[in-house]
C-alpha cells in the first residue's frame, strides 16, 4: 500500500461514519441546549465563576460556527468572544502571554477564544512568525501557565476541531464562491493551504506537550457542522457544574398610552422596499 493510500486509510479509521442530521432535529436540540446555556449563564453570574473556553483547529474546521451557536442566545456581557488580530509591534516586544492575560475571565464571565495563545504552537511556527526555539519554549511553559489559571479558579476547556483535508478544501472553495463568506478567507488561509502535514505535526507536538490532566484537549470531529455544534455545547455543559436558579414569574404592569399629544416632528422613515 502506498503512503497516500495508507494515510487515507488511517484517516478513515479515525473518522466515524457520518449520518447527516436533519434541520428540524438540529433546531429542536439546539433550542433545548440554548435554554441550558442561559441557565449556565445565570449560574456563572450568581456564583462568580470564571470560565475560559479555547477553540483551535485548522482553517475551515468550523470554529466560528460553533462559537456562534454557543453565543447567539446569551448575553455578550457574560459570554465574551476574543478573536485577536495580528500583534502590534509593541505586543511583539512583550512577553508572549502578556497579550492574553488581561483577557482572561473575571468573576461572572465566560471568555471564548477563537484561536488563542496556541497560535505560537501552530500558525506562528509554521509560517515563520516565530523561531522553532520560541515555539518549543512556549510548549514547555504552557502546562505550568495553565495550571496557574486552574489553580486560580478558572474553569479551562480546550477544544480542537478535527476536519479532513477533503472537507477543508470544500469549505475553503465555498468561501471563494460565496460573496457572503469571502471575508472568512484570509491571505494566511491561502498560504497555509498546502501545509497540511506541517499543521498535523504541529498539532501532534502541541497535544504531546499540553494535553494535561488539569487542562486536557478535547477533540471533536467537525465533518457535520450541525453535529459538532450540538456535541460541543453538550460537552461543555457537562463539564461546567451549574444549577438552575429559581426564576420569578414576570408579569407586565398596566401601562398608559395615548395620554400625550402626538408629535408633529417630520420623521425620516426608512423606505419600505420589502
Amino acid at each position: 500500500m502506498g503512503n497516500k493510500q495508507k494515510a487515507k486509510s488511517e484517516q478513515a479509521a479515525q473518522t466515524p461514519e457520518i449520518k447527516p442530521l436533519g434541520t428540524k432535529e438540529y433546531e429542536k436540540e439546539l433550542r433545548r441546549l440554548h435554554v441550558e446555556l442561559v441557565k449556565l449563564q445565570q449560574w456563572v453570574v450568581h456564583k462568580g465563576l470564571k470560565v475560559c473556553i479555547v477553540f483551535e483547529g485548522r482553517d475551515g474546521a468550523g470554529k466560528g460556527g460553533v462559537i456562534k451557536a454557543i453565543t447567539e442566545r446569551v448575553s455578550p456581557r457574560v459570554f465574551r468572544v476574543m478573536a485577536l488580530p495580528a500583534p502590534t509591534e509593541r505586543e511583539k516586544s512583550q512577553l508572549y502571554m502578556q497579550r492574553y492575560v488581561p483577557l482572561l475571565p473575571a468573576a461572572g464571565e465566560i471568555v471564548i477564544f477563537d484561536r488563542s495563545w496556541y497560535n505560537r504552537a501552530g500558525v506562528e511556527r509554521i509560517m515563520g512568525f516565530c523561531t522553532p526555539e520560541a515555539s518549543d519554549k512556549f510548549l514547555a511553559s504552557t502546562p505550568q501557565m495553565e495550571w496557574s489559571m486552574v489553580d486560580a479558579g478558572i474553569i479551562l476547556l480546550k477544544y480542537w476541531l478535527e476536519v479532513t483535508p477533503e472537507e477543508q478544501e470544500r469549505r475553503l472553495r465555498d468561501r471563494i464562491d460565496d460573496g457572503r463568506k469571502i471575508w472568512k478567507l484570509s491571505p494566511m488561509d491561502i498560504k497555509s493551504f498546502d501545509r497540511w502535514d506541517e499543521y498535523t505535526q504541529a498539532r501532534d507536538a502541541m497535544f504531546a506537550a499540553t494535553d494535561t490532566t488539569w487542562a486536557p484537549w478535547f477533540v471533536a470531529h467537525s465533518e457535520d457542522k450541525k453535529k459538532v455544534r450540538l456535541n460541543i455545547i453538550s460537552h461543555l455543559l457537562a463539564h461546567i457544574p451549574y444549577e438552575e436558579l429559581p426564576v420569578e414569574h414576570v408579569k407586565l404592569p398596566k401601562r398608559k398610552i395615548g395620554k400625550i399629544k402626538p408629535t408633529d416632528h417630520p420623521f425620516r422613515f426608512v423606505p419600505e422596499l420589502f
